[in-house]
């Protein structure tokens, strides 16, 4: 009887299997256009120039043309371009109009190529399940770009890594390593297509990435863009036809979607875990489809595996943000110690804790790690492991005048040192770290760094030793003490390379950098970007007499006085001197003297006020104030407070930049001040508050071409520093906000940003190791990527997209500050 019944519910099963499917069948997901201006259907959107490149990098992988599949971006940069697998700084098109005719259901972008007088539009219709993509010409290309002009859209490896292809009947597989046939043509050396012909279809055999493209006016060519660089993606190409007008190209794209998808809710809590006594909220991302996932439930994980239901409730409704739905829930009344899972629908967390020592840990793998393997100048050792030689040690010759970088540098008429353009300028062959997934010496971040590493030693006085630092012999042993604070070694090594600069050149440089993009470019071991020895143009290309060499691969140092950065560098200058003092006294003499001096030279004449990209420092007025404070700090001389006041204007209106700094000065400024501070910190309150309201997460969300982890750090710790000055206006809450958001409680996944820091944290990420798609732990990335008009990214399979993934030892300097506040609001 048993199978009698099991095989009629069998039969019922199916049938209801059936019908559905039919009835889906009947009822096509088409695309239509949406109010906020791209091409929706469930499982499938397709973006039309909703943003825009970076104006200085091509790989952005952000514009164009995009398909988001299944909730996954998988397409982008569909677009005309000159070359079948263009790279980070190949020309790309400006953007004139985009034109959105919801009436017929089309968006049309115009743009074009100055420099080639080239101009040209596409057009995207819907046509069903179906987009029509054209290009369309009011001039014939012009003939030099006749048989580099085409249109391309560009495919995301991972997402097609192990699957497979059919162009029109001819089969293959996308490589998971780069192999295709290169040629050289008119000393350009380019790939080889995988395939040609008028019909792809990118992984046939997957339903959750399927792709169809039809040609209606000419082959198809299929790319692999990793042959010429580790970021590139695979390419689907068409060449744009000579002397034609009108409408020149034409395909249809059909992205396949599985009826009835939603996506998987994602339940956004700390991978790192909580203290008992903070409050433990989790923010449950719901796919708008999602009408059965409406409450959650924590599981507490025995010794033997087994679970213990303790919490099961619905979910508090918060409402709409970008995308999707969201619901909290609150378990704050948990206070034992142990291992939990949080479960909502079909999804549940890895296990993560509840404990007293939650946060006594967290920052000490960008400690003990991340900032020994940034360190620049130095062979860093790492118990079997090479991180890099000694590196840079021909550093650094003179820029030439009037000269513009690529990565944001320059060179204004005069050098302002005592030295001609190439000439080598010696002593700043020392300290200083990697700016970020590049090699670089930027002085702006490496005052940012000082300051914080400072600030984390007045404030917790970590005296944490893993870490073997000889500056002498410039090695460092990663896993082995000496005896000494890692955190006063790396405030020594950042402080080396300023004071090196006003030894050099008499005031702050803008910087270091790579002087050919070749080398900017190189990932792998820094010691291996340069022969570590001075150029000098006596001898012949790549011949050496042993002390120096006729290899001219020595970096640029951009030279051009600037006010505001002299500004950063004194402040920065005379934090460090207050805690080298007692560790390195004539090191920490020597900052205060210099700091001193500048602030009298400057405030002795007008500003110097050459500014380029991000590299010359900020407003003069915000950087004398930064001056200004810690000089204050280590002297007390009420010559600086006198300054303060003078500056409340720009206090004032950069509130949340100054208000750290501000709080540090409190009581020794005038009451007046002291007054005015404690009006303006309720009304940054009130700011703070309304942060509940604009998304679930009660921190400031970002929404620019650079992810916002930094922005959210930086709110902590204001929040912070807030609190111990103002504890009866600010309360601790935002703090942890701050690191659980950075800790996974934010939008898109559940993962942590800081590497190796929580159960499941970033292990792909844009180090200068990212050709490795590896980690380094302790390292904080960008993080969730808002591209709009309102899709949160953060890509754990793929490296190269650096407004996400990209470490900078700024924000990993904050993070240590932010990561011990928390330890000390919770148990000192």
């Amino acid at each position: 009887m048993r199978n009698t019944t099991s095989a009629k519910f069998n039969i019922t099963i199916l049938m209801i299997c059936f019908l559905t499917f039919s009835c889906e069948k009947k009822q096509p997901n088409h695309l239509k256009l949406n109010d906020q201006e791209y091409f929706q259907s469930r499982g499938l959107n397709v973006l039309v120039y909703t943003s825009w490149y970076n104006g200085l990098f091509s790989d952005e992988k952000k514009s164009g043309i995009e398909l988001i599949h299944h909730e996954v971006r998988t397409a982008t940069n569909g677009d005309v371009r000159l070359g079948p697998t263009p790279e980070q700084w190949d020309p790309i098109p400006t953007f004139r109009e985009r034109k959105v005719d919801h009436e017929n259901g089309t968006i049309e972008a115009f743009l074009h190529y100055p420099a080639f007088n080239f101009e040209y539009s596409v057009k995207v219709s819907s046509e069903g399940s179906a987009v029509n993509i054209s290009v369309h010409l009011p001039n014939a290309i012009p003939e030099e770009l006749v048989g580099k002009a085409g249109f391309n859209l560009e495919f995301i490896p991972p997402a097609y890594f192990e699957k497979g292809y059919l162009m029109d009947e001819k089969s293959g597989t996308f490589p998971l390593y780069p192999s295709s046939s290169m040629e050289v043509k008119d000393g350009v050396v380019d790939p080889l297509p995988l395939a040609e012909g008028s019909r792809l279809i990118l992984s046939p055999e997957d339903p959750k990435t399927r792709v169809a493209i039809n040609s209606k006016t000419g082959n198809l060519a299929l790319y692999d863009g990793r042959d010429k660089a580790q970021n590139g993606w695979f390419v689907v190409r068409a060449l744009l036809p000579a002397a034609k007008t009108g409408k020149v190209l034409e395909w249809t794209l059909e992205a396949n979607t599985i009826p009835g998808w939603t996506r998987p809710p994602v339940i956004g809590h700390s991978q790192q875990g909580y203290h008992p006594d903070q409050p433990k909220k989790a923010v449950i991302e719901l796919d708008r489809n999602d009408q059965s996932t409406s409450s959650a439930k924590l599981i507490k994980i025995a010794g033997n595996g087994s679970e213990e239901i303790l919490i099961g409730k619905a979910l508090t409704h918060w409402g709409n943000y970008l995308r999707y739905n969201y619901g909290t829930f609150d378990f704050s009344e948990i206070k034992e110690d142990g291992l939990y899972i949080i479960e909502a629908g079909n999804t549940r967390t890895e296990a993560f804790k509840i404990s007293p020592d939650v946060y006594a840990t967290a920052w000490q793998p960008t400690l003990d790690i991340f900032f020994p393997v940034q360190m620049d100048h130095m062979f860093v050792n790492e118990a079997y492991r090479v991180w890099h030689g000694k590196s840079h040690m021909d550093d650094a010759l003179q820029a030439p005048v009037d000269w513009v970088h690529f990565d944001l540098y320059a060179q204004g008429p005069t050098t302002d040192t005592p030295y001609q353009p190439g000439e080598h300028i010696p002593g700043l062959d020392i300290g200083g770290w990697y700016d970020a997934g590049d090699f670089d010496i930027r002085t702006q971040t490496q005052c940012y760094v000082v300051q914080n590493l400072v600030n984390t030693w007045e404030a917790f006085g970590l005296d944490r030793d893993q870490t073997f630092v000889d500056q002498t012999l410039q090695y460092v042993d990663i896993h082995r003490p000496d005896g000494k604070a890692d955190l006063l070694q790396q405030i020594e090594h950042g402080t080396l390379a300023l004071i090196a600069q006003h030894r050099a050149v008499g005031h702050a440089i803008h910087g270091i950098v790579a002087a050919h993009l070749s080398q900017y470019t190189h990932l792998g071991d820094g010691v291996t970007k340069t022969d570590n020895l001075i150029y000098t143009p006596k001898l012949d290309s790549f011949k050496t007499d042993g002390f120096r060499s006729g290899t001219f691969d020595d970096r640029w140092a951009f030279t051009s006085r600037t006010t505001p950065l002299n500004y950063r560098s004194i402040a920065a200058l005379a934090a460090a001197s207050r805690a080298l003092k007692g560790y390195n006294d004539a090191l920490a003499a020597e900052c205060l003297t210099t700091a001193v001096n500048v602030w009298k030279e400057e405030h002795a004449k007008e500003p110097d006020l050459f500014h380029h990209g991000n590299t010359t420092g900020g407003a003069l007025d915000d950087e004398e104030l930064k001056a200004a404070t810690q000089l204050l700090l280590t002297t007390g001389d009420q010559q600086y407070a006198s300054r303060i006041s003078e500056l409340w204007p720009t206090i004032d209106q950069n509130f949340g930049l100054h208000a750290s700094r501000i709080a540090a000065v409190l009581s020794l400024l005038g009451d007046d001040l002291q007054n005015q501070m404690t009006q303006r910190v309720a009304q940054y309150k009130t700011w703070m508050d309304s942060l509940e309201t604009q998304n679930p997460y009660g921190v400031p969300v970002t929404t620019g071409g650079w992810a916002g982890s930094g922005a959210v750090v930086g709110f902590g710790i204001t929040a912070y520093d807030l609190h111990r000055a103002f504890p009866e206006i600010i309360g601790s809450e935002y703090v942890l906000k701050s690191l659980n958001y950075l800790y996974g409680n934010h939008p898109g996944s559940d993962i942590s940003l800081v590497s190796g820091v929580g159960t499941k944290s970033k292990k792909v990420a844009y180090g200068n190791n990212r050709a490795d798609y590896s980690f380094i732990a302790g390292g904080v990335v960008p993080g969730v990527l808002i591209l709009p008009p309102d899709f949160p990214e953060n890509k754990e399979d793929w490296p190269f997209l650096w407004g996400e993934n990209e470490y900078v030892v700024s924000v990993a300097s904050a993070y240590l500050y932010l990561a011990n506040a928390a330890d000390h609001l919770l148990n000192q």
